[in-house]
């Protein structure tokens, strides 16, 4: 009877054994978005336990679930969390998820390892979508494009000449002599938006270089290859990124290929450059001419008049018209292992000026491929070549050459157009003449960039409740800047003084950044989650 009843109790703890088993499923499937794109890196925990994993590079996941039924709920960067109730019935799922409207679901990035709810947040973070980004047209350039579009930001264009002027400040954010724009980074590397003078103001009597109206390099970025926007405003930036975020940090993410067939698109935009608004000039009498100047100046008003050379110089200035050409190609696509994004730009735009104009060619390769099914690699690299002719546009008042300040000191009835031999006449009411300056003299800017970016990541180990992985990303930001500043000896401000004036710039800012982190995710049985990291960034 004793065996017996050692022989009962062994059978009813096999059974109970044999129970807890059949129990315990495995569950797979894909995560797909709206337009049927696998999603990757999506979370995915088993509710009430401390189960959990993430999909991989194809959307896809696989773990095991404790009981007999249970939901799995799904959370993922700018889609709504979303709940799929599964059973040994239902050992395969296809889930596909909606994107979040509100964004108080929405997973920001902070500049580290891993990311965060927005509406976890200590801190404020504006984001911004390609959409919203270029809408139904490009955008001459990215600092442009951002105007008026995220709160909390002073954007303000510091000049009208082509090839962008804008300084980007955050709002609170200010300094009487200190730097205090923004640290910007493009997909992890930190970036120059260095404002290079020419030495402009050495020729025009500007009082510094910040006059000379010198485009920030901001203006290199295409726009429309910009996937995402995000703004940090809070002093956390400062403890993420050091002293150099003290005025925020602008983080941008440029798009990537997805899995699938290639797709190819060929945009092509045409449009023109016009001044809204002429401030206007005063139309005198003969009369009112006398009054205000004298018989003298009456005289050469009606010759102008009799010979139709009465002339309205602010629109002979800035009345031209500027034909604008944007032509862009995007290549984009992969497969199971590998995706690429392939994008190019062909940006020409003529000013509101003659002999004013900005051009920007650039190419960007894209690539992310799955070394093995624990390694990831990604590849960032974009190569731009601009070139602007700006004129003399700035607040320079002492040598002769701002079209601005010269106009309000013109009498339109004075001659400024050259001769059959190509002389220009002196202006006798102001210190240059507008006209001579429009045609003779040069203000260019060149620059070549290379930006290279890389990152990766390693999947040490994940079980049903923890995961550790490796992230590393770093970069290079080179770029090299030509400035060409010419005023002919013949020009009535260097006669007897300079006699001319010609002044080269070259200069070159080369970044480099690297940071490498620990991550560490830890799921509990009352649904929360924990992620822990560590690491250097240089």
């Amino acid at each position: 009877m004793k065996k017996l009843n050692t022989f009962l109790v062994l059978v009813s703890l096999l059974c109970i054994s044999v129970t807890d088993g059949f129990a315990q499923f495995k569950v797979s499937g894909t995560v797909n978005d709206e337009g049927g794109q696998p999603l990757i890196g999506v979370n995915i925990l088993v509710a009430g336990t401390n189960v959990g994993t993430v999909t991989d590079i194809d959307g896809t996941f696989s773990l095991n679930v404790p009981t007999d039924e249970g939901n799995l709920l799904f959370s993922y960067t700018g889609f709504r969390e979303k709940t799929v109730a599964v059973s040994k019935a239902t050992p395969s799922v296809v889930v596909v998820m909606s994107e979040d409207i509100s964004n108080l679901s929405e997973v920001v990035i902070t500049g580290l390892a891993s990311s965060v709810k927005r509406s976890n947040l200590g801190n404020a973070v504006a984001t911004l979508s390609s959409e919203q980004i270029t809408g139904v047209t490009s955008q001459q350039t990215l600092d442009g494009a951002l105007y008026g579009k995220i709160p909390g930001i002073n954007i303000t264009q510091t000049t009208g000449a082509p090839g962008g002027g804008f300084a980007t400040r955050l709002r609170g954010v200010t300094s009487l002599s200190g730097n205090n724009q923004p640290l910007i980074i493009l997909d992890g590397v930190y970036i120059s938006n260095a404002e290079i003078p020419s030495g402009l103001r050495f020729a025009s009597g500007a009082n510094a270089g910040n006059e000379e109206g010198a485009a920030n390099r901001l203006a290199d970025i295409n726009p429309d290859d910009i996937e995402r926007i995000e703004v940090l405003k809070g002093a956390s930036a400062a403890a993420i990124y050091g002293t150099r975020a003290n005025g925020g940090v602008i983080i941008i993410t440029t798009k990537k290929g997805k899995s699938g067939k290639t797709k190819v698109s060929l945009d092509q935009d045409f449009g023109a450059n016009r001044i809204i608004r002429f401030v206007g000039r005063k139309n005198y009498t003969a009369a009112e001419v006398e009054e205000a100047f004298g018989p003298a100046e009456r005289d050469l008003f009606n010759q102008a008049v009799a010979s139709g050379r009465l002339t309205d110089y602010e629109k002979e200035i800035y009345g031209e018209t500027g034909f604008i050409t944007d032509t862009r190609l995007t290549v984009s696509g992969g497969n199971d292992r590998t995706n690429f994004f392939f994008g190019g730009s062909v940006r020409d735009e003529d000013g509101i000026i003659k002999n004013t104009g900005y051009n920007r060619n650039s190419v960007r390769l894209n690539l992310n491929h799955k070394i093995s099914d624990n390694i990831d690699f990604s590849s960032y690299t974009s190569y731009v070549n601009s070139e602007a002719s700006r004129a003399f546009t700035g607040n320079e008042n002492e040598g002769g050459l701002s079209f601005g300040y010269n106009l309000a000191f013109t009498r339109d009835w004075n001659w400024l157009f050259p001769d059959e031999n190509g002389n220009y006449p002196n202006n006798p009411t102001a210190s240059g003449n507008p006209i001579f300056v429009r045609d003779r003299t040069q203000n260019l800017d060149g620059v070549n960039r290379f930006i290279q970016g890389v990152s990766g990541t390693w999947r040490i180990f994940t079980d049903d409740n923890t995961s550790l992985r490796l992230v590393a990303n770093g970069g290079v930001d080179y770029l090299a800047n030509k400035t060409f500043v010419y005023v002919p000896e013949n020009h009535q401000a260097q006669v007897g003084t300079t006699n001319g004036f010609v002044a080269q710039g070259s200069n070159s800012v080369f970044n480099r950044n690297m940071q490498v982190m620990g991550v560490f995710d830890k799921y509990t049985a009352s649904g929360l989650s924990f992620s822990t990291q560590a690491g250097v960034s240089w």
